[in-house]
């Protein structure tokens, strides 16, 4: 049995755009075109490749063929590059990856820039949480991740970057409303909290640590990075930053902290186990920066970790 790529490609496309008819507009072909190369590859392979839903979505059988598809592409990148000597003759090539919001919003940014700069690239960027991106990858959603998890996922490697560490803190103002009696398991149950969303369980594991029914807190929601911080810095709550979004303010007086254990978050970078110049250097540049701006491992201590 032989899949054409054009095909696997096609499934590929109708997969990440989520209809037919984007897909078709991707592929400058019709959307009757599409319907009809995917038709072809399932009866080829005797098995439904697509949930007709909005959207559509791989079963797991398109799921083999679509990671297949993007690994057949980087291929011919990497092939044509060889050839040519110059890149793949500048035509770009989009390389998926999964992130954590709050690598995003700290480090991660940079590799890619520098990536840019140097080869015809784009990025596809999924943000999750470091728990579960690794199921992008087993998905065949994404080529490389940054996660929590150490072992690495079927037909990946992996690689350790370091530690993120966290630390709670608030504005003074926060501060002296509802601590000014000591940081307390009374002043906790009752001081709004700020979690990322309701898989986020950071403070969770900070109020257990210090006594507290997590539960109990009345708690804001704010999912997206920046806008975190920014709810923490005008007071909002209180919660458990990043030491390099909460650095500069803890220096300038406009945050303060609350003591209790740091957290740290172990983060792994996890890619594809196919040999790939392209995405070698992805992974250079990504475990480089890592490594500069994490935690060591061998100087974490002994703190709570999701």
């Amino acid at each position: 049995m032989r899949i054409p790529f054009d095909l696997a490609e096609t499934l590929a496309a109708v997969a990440d755009e989520g209809t037919m008819d984007a897909a078709a507009r991707r592929l400058r072909i019709t959307p009757s075109a599409v319907s009809q190369r995917v038709k072809t590859l399932e009866s080829l392979l005797g098995q439904v490749l697509l949930v007709r839903s909005r959207p559509v979505r791989p079963t797991a059988a398109g799921i083999a063929v679509v990671r297949l598809a993007r690994q057949l592409a980087l291929l011919e990148h990497d092939a044509i590059a060889g050839l040519t000597g110059d890149d793949a003759g500048g035509t770009r090539v989009s390389v998926p990856l999964a992130v954590n919001a709050d690598s995003l919003a700290t480090w991660f940014l940079t590799p890619l820039a520098t990536l840019a700069d140097r080869h015809p690239i784009v990025f596809d960027l999924h943000r999750d949480d470091q728990d579960f991106t690794a199921g992008l990858l087993e998905s065949g959603t994404v080529m490389g991740a940054v996660t929590s998890r150490e072992e690495p996922v079927a037909g990946c490697r992996a690689i350790v970057l370091g530690f993120m560490r966290y630390r709670a803190v608030a504005t003074p103002a926060f501060h002296d409303r509802w601590f000014a009696d000591g940081v307390t398991v009374e002043a906790l149950t009752v001081a709004p909290v700020i979690d990322f969303d309701r898989r986020d369980d950071l403070q969770r594991r900070w109020l257990r640590v210090r006594g507290v029914e997590a539960t109990e807190p009345p708690r804001h929601y704010v999912p997206a990075s920046h806008d975190f911080a920014a709810a923490t810095r005008l007071g909002l709550g209180w919660a458990l930053l990043p030491t390099s979004q909460s650095a500069e303010g803890l220096a300038s007086g406009e945050l303060v902290a609350l003591g209790g254990p740091s957290v740290d978050v172990p983060l792994t970078w996890q890619q594809w186990n196919l040999r790939s110049p392209l995405l070698d250097a992805v992974a250079e540049e990504v475990v480089a920066e890592g490594r500069r701006v994490l935690v060591a491992p061998e100087t974490a201590g002994s703190v709570s970790r999701r």
